[in-house]
């Protein structure tokens, strides 16, 4: 029975009580004291459940594909971490191949139009589409993966890929037979010229030998050219193998030419068993899951975030039982050290490839600098492109 019926039924219950009430005390007898109505019940009284608030719509813009195995792949196993801690409170959703440029503005449009709230472009050339249109959409908080400009709805995140870089450079540093490392690069920008030189660190850290030969591919993902760039490291003489592209191609081809290679962003063990020392990779889920728990309580604000080992965005994994013991332990002194923040990869005395020193004796580089990097540390072969 309804609330509404109950109280009409209490209603005629007393009417009735008072006409028979007055029937009595016209017939000159004394009428019964009535009994009081029946308070409605707590339950009946209780206001209606308040509604439940609508989902936040999560959108995440990819460049590649998420059977790339390596960049993307790791951002959309962290957006689906993201499902997994936020259930029902949000709903995410993906576009993969988005190209840089003009193409990737209407996409964060669409997105926008559809309803996201938060929309993730996880590529460094997105940054100018993604400054282009917040402007026009204030209602909407964009998170730009590697980039360096920010906006009032615009908030930059990256991770610490030169540590993963470091630690996989100390192992291909005691794996090599010829000395000389090979590294298929993407794009000439800071972020991978430092992983590139740090990755050559890490190598002379236990080889002081080490030279390190590099191809650019000029594109992030482009599995073709990858294996030319890697094919032709192995013909110059190079025998370990890391890229800065975001396919599985690198390893793919050092298992087919008996060399060695290390996985990026994601564990790529599987694609190359044999020619696998190690995968450097990426966990995104620590940082998105924040994110989105900013945006949920209405506490996201602009500015920048940088992760690595210390915050468990960065690590190495799968390391290959070919490595010696006591070059995985060196790796997991690194580790413990940039997780407590008493170890730096960058501390002088640095060279530069030109013989100029970058860092003095005992100095270590600030994140400023760290941002700034566009030049070849010594041992790296060859002039950065532009330079």
């Amino acid at each position: 029975m309804t609330h509404l019926s109950k109280r009409a039924l209490l209603s005629i219950a007393g009417w009735s009580t008072i006409a028979a009430t007055a029937a009595l005390v016209g017939c000159g007898k004394k009428a019964e004291e009535a009994a009081p109505a029946p308070a409605p019940d707590a339950a009946s009284a209780a206001a209606p459940a308040p509604a439940k608030p609508d989902p936040l719509k999560v959108a995440f813009v990819y460049v590649g594909t998420i059977g790339d195995g390596g960049w993307t792949f790791a951002h959309d196993n962290a957006r689906k971490a993201l499902e997994k801690e936020f259930g029902d409170k949000i709903t995410t959703s993906y576009i993969e191949s988005v190209p840089e440029g003009a193409d990737a503005e209407r996409v964060f449009r669409d997105q926008a139009g559809q309803g996201a709230k938060l929309i993730f472009g996880t590529t460094f050339g997105y940054m100018e589409p993604i400054l282009k249109v917040a402007p026009e959409l204030k209602d909407v908080k964009f998170e730009h993966a590697t980039g360096f400009k920010t906006a009032e709805n615009v908030r930059t995140y990256d991770s610490r890929t030169y540590e993963g870089a470091y630690m996989a450079g100390i192992i291909a540093g005691a794996m090599t037979k010829s000395n000389t490392l090979g590294v298929v690069g993407s794009v000439p920008i800071p972020e991978v010229i430092r992983n590139i030189n740090s990755f050559t660190l890490g190598a002379q850290s236990v080889n002081p030998k080490i030279k390190t030969k590099v191809v650019w591919v000029n594109e992030w993902l482009n599995p073709p050219k990858e294996t030319e760039a890697a094919t032709s490291l192995i013909n110059g003489g190079a025998d370990v193998l890391m890229q800065n592209t975001d396919s599985n191609a690198v390893l793919k081809t050092a298992e087919a030419k008996g060399k060695y290679a290390f996985g990026w962003d994601s564990d790529m063990t599987a694609y190359g068993p044999q020619a696998h020392l190690a995968s450097s990779i990426i966990n995104w889920a620590p940082y998105y899951i924040k994110a989105t728990r900013e945006a949920l309580d209405g506490k996201w604000a602009t500015g920048s975030a940088w992760w690595g080992v210390k915050e468990g965005a960065i690590d190495i994994v799968s390391i290959s039982d070919k490595v010696p013991a006591d070059i995985k332990a060196k790796v997991e002194t690194v580790k413990a050290g940039l997780k407590d923040g008493s170890f730096s990869i960058w501390k002088g005395p640095i060279v530069g490839s030109d013989g100029k020193e970058v860092l003095k004796k005992d100095e270590v580089a600030d994140d400023k600098f760290m941002s700034g990097i566009t030049f070849y540390v010594k041992g790296v072969e060859g002039k950065v492109p532009g330079k």
